[in-house]
């Protein structure tokens, strides 16, 4: 294990960064076993990269990603999991596993090897995917989550930081960084929107295939870039230094003034940062 970390400093934080125009895209309804989720692909014929989206978003959200990785030469795809825009409803007999419906989906899209970005409960889909699938990862790219970890210290030091009142506050506050809010306000508002959009209701969450302790992580297979934010309330870096400690071949990014959702608050650093990570590993 030798894992690299480094800070992004790269644009000033507190100039807020336009979105840029999108890239054509086909979008669809992927019939899959037991559900349909809904997707966007450039469909090119570079190396896929696929996001996955944190909790409070959807396939929605990757506007500073998609255009920017399309233009690299990449087949850029996102897609909405059960419970999110555009896609079913889990159901609470069968909410399924979340880490298979993604596996459904690439051979739907005839998609054989990828790298999987991922950010925040994105990140657990695409850790438990890694364990079940490894040959089917080129790398993993995981900001803001602790790799789904359940079991370990890992997991109790996590919880511990979470306190219950998180609940009864907004989820922007918890997601998005101090510095963001106040030199971008119009971008706040448009995250709010977009996770107003993402989550039409509630539902049951969906399930893992492998439980993830300290140990478990010691076998990860696949080349790992693991990401946060300073300003990140439940996944600071104390958590990632953590995760690196047993990641055989794992890099660390830390993206300064970003909070949970460095790839919206601070898109130039956390693009560059994956760009950098998956061009060094596709092939």
């Amino acid at each position: 294990m030798n894992p690299t970390n480094s800070t992004t400093p790269l644009n000033d934080p507190m100039i807020p960064v336009p979105i840029p125009e999108q890239v054509p895209a086909k979008e669809g309804l992927a019939e899959l076993p037991g559900t349909r989720l809904w997707y966007w692909d450039t469909d090119s014929d570079g190396t896929p990269v696929v996001f996955l989206h944190p909790a409070t978003g959807s396939a929605l959200i990757w506007l500073y990603q998609q255009p920017v990785f399309a233009k690299a030469g990449y087949r850029v795809i996102a897609y909405s999991r059960r419970n999110h825009y555009g896609s079913d409803m889990a159901t609470e007999e069968n909410p399924g596993i979340g880490s298979e419906d993604l596996h459904n989906l690439m051979d739907f899209l005839g998609v054989k090897k990828f790298h999987a970005v991922a950010s925040a409960a994105g990140g657990s889909v695409a850790t438990d995917y890694a364990f079940s699938h490894p040959e089917r990862l080129l790398s993993l790219t995981v900001c803001s989550n602790n790799l789904a970890a359940k079991d370990g210290y890992i997991a109790d030091i996590a919880a511990k930081i979470r306190p219950k009142e998180e609940e009864d506050l907004p989820r922007w506050f918890w997601e998005l960084s101090p510095s963001y809010r106040a030199a971008n306000p119009e971008g706040t508002e448009n995250w709010i929107e977009l996770n107003r959009r993402s989550i039409p209701k509630k539902g049951p969450r969906q399930k893992v295939a492998n439980v993830v302790t300290p140990a478990k992580l010691d076998t990860l297979r696949v080349p790992t870039l693991l990401m946060s934010g300073p300003a990140d309330h439940s996944t600071p870096p104390s958590i990632t230094r953590m995760l690196a400690r047993h990641i055989p071949d794992n890099e660390v990014v830390i993206i300064e003034e970003a909070g949970h959702s460095s790839y919206w608050e601070r898109p130039e650093a956390f693009n560059r940062a994956v760009l950098d990570f998956i061009g060094r590993h596709s092939k």
